[in-house]
């Protein structure tokens, strides 16, 4: 898509402050998404035409879920995002989102919870890149999600399992959810579900926040690499 940013909007970037929520116009308020918008000329949306669906999905949770502080990490992306729709990429996009959540996301979870054995047989896993590889990675996950599962349907986890999720987990979710497999999406987000729960419910919520701080960092680099998933070799 031969989007063009605008410069003088380019030079600018630097006084820029993302808020969470979408707005009735620019000068009102603007997330990542409307920001793109205004960064490549279009009207005010939090849907802009210039920016992959997927990516779309994935930045607008982290915007509305991180913090104040930590969603200003998103602005060196703005100029890279514009040009990404309509690449014929958002498929390998999505399986980059559930790779993340099968082999990065449930086993940090699973760490924090004991259950290192079950964390490493999902990073054992060979990368999901299409269906054939989410379909022979369902039963290790399927395993691990059991591993966790008894503390993941407690109603005591409620509590703990917001301290742990670290909003990176639904912004996956959602990425996954746009072009890839159902079913490998089903089972990546049972699993990081039950992970996450569990660990929420072996520890405090201090204890959590290292993995909480590792897993926002990693969802930054998955929406670099999402950017062009055709530069992705590992």
């Amino acid at each position: 898509m031969g989007t063009i940013i605008i410069p003088e909007r380019l030079a600018a970037l630097d006084t820029i402050t993302l808020d969470k929520g979408s707005h009735k116009s620019f000068n009102d308020g603007h997330c990542f998404n409307e920001a793109a918008a205004w960064l490549a000329g279009e009207k005010n949306t939090d849907a802009p035409q210039c920016v992959s669906r997927v990516i779309r999905a994935f930045t607008m949770n982290l915007n509305d879920t991180w913090g104040d502080d930590d969603r200003q990490t998103l602005v060196p992306y703005l100029s890279r995002v514009i040009g990404t729709a309509g690449d014929g990429q958002d498929e390998a996009r999505s399986y980059l989102a559930i790779d993340w959540l099968i082999r990065t996301y449930t086993p940090a979870w699973l760490d924090c919870a004991g259950l290192n054995a079950e964390a490493q047989s999902l990073r054992d896993l060979r990368r999901i890149v299409d269906t054939v590889a989410a379909q022979s990675a369902g039963p290790v996950v399927q395993a691990a999600r059991s591993a966790a599962g008894s503390a993941a349907y407690s109603a005591a986890c409620s509590a703990a399992y917001s301290a742990a999720d670290s909003a990176a987990d639904s912004a996956a979710r959602s990425a996954a959810r746009s072009a890839a497999g159902s079913a490998a999406y089903s089972a990546a987000c049972s699993a990081a579900c039950s992970a996450a729960c569990s660990a929420a419910c072996s520890a405090a919520g201090s204890a959590l926040q290292p993995t909480v701080d590792i897993l926002q960092v990693s969802a930054l680099d998955l929406l670099d690499r999402m950017i062009d998933p055709s530069a992705v070799t590992a």
